[in-house]
């Protein structure tokens, strides 16, 4: 996969360092990295300078991700968009692609899976990974989420999971299954 001479690439997630590492992951690549960590800086970068390739992540915190694509198929109705998710379903997904997105991946995706998302042919069939995440693995990074999403507070976490704060508070002191 070659780039193609338009390298912008617009990087919109409100989790600050998921995205330094894949703005930095994405400039080794050869992108022209801008981040933005909520729908209004998006929306603004894209009104300066709409890019040639997106990643957009659907839950902001002053909104929907669905927004700025909006603006940016628009303003650029050519430009690559591959939306990122940590509370994937169907609906979005469908909402995403009639707006233009390419791809729609689950998070935490790798580097290597944007990129490969953002340059692949609309022909192209995504293969399945070889070595996929455990359901014991996929439960405990969707807990670390909304740990962090709760600013670490145990008690607000286990009010919005639904469980009891000591069963959290156990499997926050376990170490990561594989």
């Amino acid at each position: 996969m070659t780039l193609p001479d338009d390298k912008t690439l617009l990087l919109v997630d409100d989790d600050k360092p998921f995205l330094t590492r894949l703005a930095r992951a994405m400039e080794t690549r050869g992108f022209d990295v801008r981040i933005a960590d909520t729908v209004a800086d998006g929306v603004a970068e894209v009104t300066r300078q709409a890019p040639a390739f997106a990643v957009v992540d659907l839950r902001l915190s002053d909104g929907n991700g669905l927004d700025v694509i909006e603006v940016l198929h628009a303003r650029r109705p050519e430009a690559r968009v591959v939306v990122l998710t940590g509370y994937g379903n169907i609906a979005t997904a469908v909402t995403a692609v009639k707006l233009g997105a390419i791809d729609y991946l689950a998070k935490p995706a790798d580097a290597d899976a944007v990129y490969g998302a953002l340059l692949s042919e609309k022909h192209d069939r995504t293969a399945l990974p070889e070595n996929p995440m455990s359901a014991d693995r996929v439960r405990w990074e969707h807990i670390q989420r909304v740990y962090e999403l709760c600013n670490r507070n145990v008690s607000e976490t286990a009010r919005r999971l639904n469980m009891h704060r000591r069963t959290l508070q156990r499997i926050l002191a376990k170490r990561a299954p594989k």
